[in-house]
């Protein structure tokens, strides 16, 4: 690095990080730990240059072509990996070359045998999701929408069900029976028998009776005159009596329905593992026609323009709740969950924003205490649901979230009271975030464990029924991916807790609460535990070496062992630059702008370079790891611009995942403007620390980062010199409710927030010369999204922007050529401008 830059450089061995310890001394603090108690090595607040920064690869110049051709020249990766069920075998999802299906392989670890598994063959190993019952003697798993039971013990496999009809909620119940749900019903199937019968079923309509009861004078009238109909209303009564007392006496028939409220649907159900209760979430039927929009999609096979329907946009969306239903399947009664045993169920959470936007109207606001609109948790990132049962069938725990986005509730289910129990609150004035949400029951005691970002940063607590709360880790890192063992001793999790930009594996002792990190691999890495808990299946990856599996032994003091090598000989012969990872400092806040910084050779001698800030998608995204990146294109794109003499800057702007709480929420009602100042610390970084000329700077990035982009043109004019906005957002009261009303709450409430953090707001300060890509059919970000801005800077008469419109391309384009037009445009915009 060049001299001026005065940062102490990290070499990354082969071995792993020096400063790093394999244990941690339990953590005592529950929930009300500050973010400076904790510990990241000090690794973390230094530049980090990696000790493969340089391949050994020989082939020098890139070029587009090459780049941003079908990836399948980089080599497949092995996707969506699990565990056979010997822990001597493990299966991986790899892309056929030339499409988009994939196969899925086995790997022996004995003889190190790779085997495609055969078609015929699919329904014995597509077992990634299966359940098991509590003796471990059966497994059982979902293929093609029908069940699937093997013999532990004789390795036999049996097929339960065959139709077409989906099946979910897979489980094995107390007496051995296997349960599943299809439709609004669930079902259990005796192994042996096979035979099966429907527990519950519910039906959302008025709970049928004998006859209808008169329902004016008219209708009495014509019962007091009329002999023969009140004998055959009668003779119905009898009919359905009859009926209902042979439906409570014989056990061959099945239950009969509950009935629910109409016009509602369900949202989500559970079965308690004793077959004694269900839990139904239900909501409203929405209109068809409220569901979305229609977006044009001008090429298709038949030469007619298609209207495709997509989502709503936020600024339509009104608010919702859901309700729960108590079930019991023994006494056939059924009780709605009340939410006003929620700490805060009325509070106006929103009351000074209210209050801001109505005085900016001239208005008055009175704050309100009405009952908030609330239902289950909706995590992004989720595989689990959000109700959850102690294996006992006794306790339940429901996991809830305001409309408002402000409140989560861990709650269980007095079943005798049929009522809800908070178990712990989660506040957040900016908004609850929409990962980190992990939760379950031990095994052995009705303890819960759950994810929480109390302190400021994820982390994993135990909440025993009627006792208080304990944290299991704490620290300024994110702990996420949580795992069980049966025998309730560890709690595996994934966390980076030695530098915001490595991931490792790591267990808690559920008991002491000590830590041991079980990995050492510096660089992104995720996992799967077989089911004996002596093995783990990790997913590793660094900067320039896409993702390829490793095994692991708990325990061992080996290293890892990389079991896959799926990258091509032809992205190995490359001579890649990595990028170094530098904290730089921020004006605005104590944490530094993690950031990727890609140098060409000599940089610090000759005249000033030029440079690029690219801008990562996603918002809440973290791109600054030490990991293969999912923009590997604009990686290897950066890598050419590199060999031509630029910098390259990629930072994780405030807002970005990977760095707590505080950094997550800054945007909180004005998305853009702490981004853009993290983007001016990092042009001057760039200027005061690698030899960069301020007036050769240009920015681009796509989605969220081409949103970046128009507000850094618009408003900081002189921060870059040109820019690319692909596929971006200009106006976010267009987007989609699930992701703004999160960090900008919803128009209506909140127009300050929209106004002054939308793009289209500002484009009169539009004075260098910006590049539009526009994809046509983005279901994602619409295509309207670009068109309104330019028409707005057609009547601003601006005359330095172009667009580029792509007709066949969704928000992720697809088609080679659609990538290389893309970036020709940006590469020519840099050259011309730069």
């Amino acid at each position: 690095m060049h001299k001026s830059a005065k940062l102490l450089v990290v070499t990354l061995l082969s071995a792993g990080l020096t400063a790093c310890s394999g244990t941690q001394t339990t953590v005592n603090d529950p929930l009300e730990n500050s973010p400076s108690s904790s510990s990241q090595s000090g690794l973390a607040n230094q530049t980090i240059k990696p000790a493969n920064s340089s391949a050994v690869g020989t082939q020098s110049e890139l070029t587009l072509e090459q780049i941003m051709a079908d990836p399948d020249w980089i080599g497949r990766e092995p996707e969506s990996a699990f565990w056979g069920l010997d822990a001597n075998t493990l299966y991986y999802s790899q892309k056929r070359a030339g499409t988009i299906v994939k196969d899925l392989f086995s790997l022996n670890l004995t003889t190190n045998e790779v085997n495609q598994v055969p078609l015929a063959q699919l329904h014995q190993a597509s077992i990634k999701d299966r359940v098991f019952d509590h003796q471990k003697k059966w497994t059982a798993w979902i293929f093609e929408n029908n069940v699937f039971v093997q013999n532990l013990n004789t390795q036999k496999t049996k097929q339960l069900t065959r139709d077409q009809d989906r099946v979910s909620k897979l489980q094995f119940l107390q007496d051995g029976r296997i349960s599943y749900q299809k439709s609004d019903a669930i079902y259990a199937v005796d192994i042996e028998s096979g035979m099966t019968a429907q527990l519950v079923s519910w039906k959302f309509a008025e709970a049928p009776t004998a006859v209808e009861a008169p329902k004016d004078y008219i209708a009495e009238q014509q019962l007091d005159l009329i002999k023969v109909l009140r004998q055959r209303r009668q003779r119905q009564t009898d009919q359905f009596e009859q009926q209902q007392q042979l439906q409570a006496s014989n056990g061959t028939l099945a239950n009969e329905s509950f009935y629910l409220p109409t016009k509602h649907r369900t949202v989500e159900a559970s079965l308690s593992p004793n077959g004694r209760y269900a839990i139904v979430a239900i909501e409203e039927e929405k209109p068809s026609r409220d569901e979305g929009d229609i977006m044009p999609n001008y090429v298709v096979d038949n030469g007619r323009i298609k209207a495709e329907s997509v989502r709503r946009r936020v600024a339509d969306a009104k608010p919702e709740s859901q309700y729960l239903w108590l079930l019991d399947l023994v006494n056939g009664s059924q009780k709605q969950l009340s939410y006003t045993n929620l700490p805060r169920y009325n509070d106006d959470v929103l009351a000074s924003v209210k209050k801001e936007n109505a005085q900016a109207k001239g208005e008055t606001y009175q704050p309100n205490r009405l009952p908030r609109d609330i239902g289950l948790l909706v995590d992004w990132g989720w595989s689990q649901s959000a109700i959850a049962w102690h294996n006992d069938g006794e306790q339940v725990a429901i996991m809830l979230e305001a409309w408002d986005n402000k409140d989560r509730w861990l709650t269980t289910v007095d079943l005798n009271k049929k009522t809800l129990v908070t178990q712990h609150r989660l506040h957040d004035d900016a908004w609850v975030n929409y990962n980190f949400n992990s939760f379950g029951w031990l095994n052995n005691e009705t303890t819960l464990y759950f994810l929480s970002e109390h302190s400021g940063y994820s982390h994993l607590y135990l909440k025993p029924l009627n006792g208080s709360v304990r944290a299991l880790t704490q620290g300024r890192y994110e702990v996420d991916n949580l795992t069980l063992t049966a025998d309730d001793a560890y709690i595996y999790y994934q966390a980076n807790q030695k530098h915001p930009g490595i991931y490792e594996i790591y267990r808690v002792n559920v008991s002491d609460g000590k830590i041991d990190m079980l990995t050492d691999l510096n660089g992104k890495t995720d996992y799967v535990l077989s089911d004996d808990a002596t093995q783990l299946l990790l997913t590793h990856s660094k900067l320039t070496q896409p993702p390829e599996l490793y095994v692991k032994a708990v325990g061992s003091t080996e290293l890892a062992k990389q079991v896959t090598f799926t990258t091509s000989e032809a992205f190995k012969a490359i001579n890649w630059t990595a990028p170094e990872i530098v904290p730089i400092k921020s004006s605005h806040v104590d944490q530094p702008i993690y950031s990727r910084v890609y140098l060409p050779k000599n940089h610090d001698q000759g005249e000033k370079r030029r440079a690029v800030v690219f801008n990562h998608g996603a918002g809440y995204l973290q791109n600054s790891h030490l990991g293969w990146s999912g923009y590997f294109r604009e990686f290897m794109f950066h890598n050419m611009l590199v060999q031509q003499g630029y910098v390259v800057l990629d930072m994780d702007y405030r807002a970005s995942a990977g760095y707590g709480r505080d950094w997550r929420t800054a945007i909180y009602r004005h998305m853009g403007k702490p981004e853009t100042q993290d983007l001016v610390d990092g042009v001057d970084w760039l200027v005061e620390n690698v030899n960069v000329d301020r007036q050769r700077i240009g920015t681009y990035g796509g989605s969220y980062g081409g949103f970046m982009t128009f507000m850094a043109l618009f408003t900081e004019p002189d921060l870059f010199q040109a820019g690319a906005a692909l596929r971006p957002v200009s106006d976010w009261a267009h987007y989609n409710h699930g992701y703004t009303s999160n960090i900008l709450n919803i128009p209506d409430v909140d127009p300050i927030a929209y106004e002054r953090s939308s793009p289209i707001y500002f484009a009169e300060g539009l004075t260098k010369p910006l590049l539009i890509n526009a994809p046509m059919v983005d279901n994602n970000v619409f295509f309207v999204d670009v068109v309104r801005l330019v028409q707005r800077l057609i009547e601003l008469e601006k005359e330095n922007f172009e667009t580029a419109i792509y007709p066949v391309e969704a928000h992720g384009f697809i088609e080679p050529s659609s990538w290389l037009d893309e970036y020709r445009r940006i590469y020519k915009l840099f050259e011309q401008n730069l």
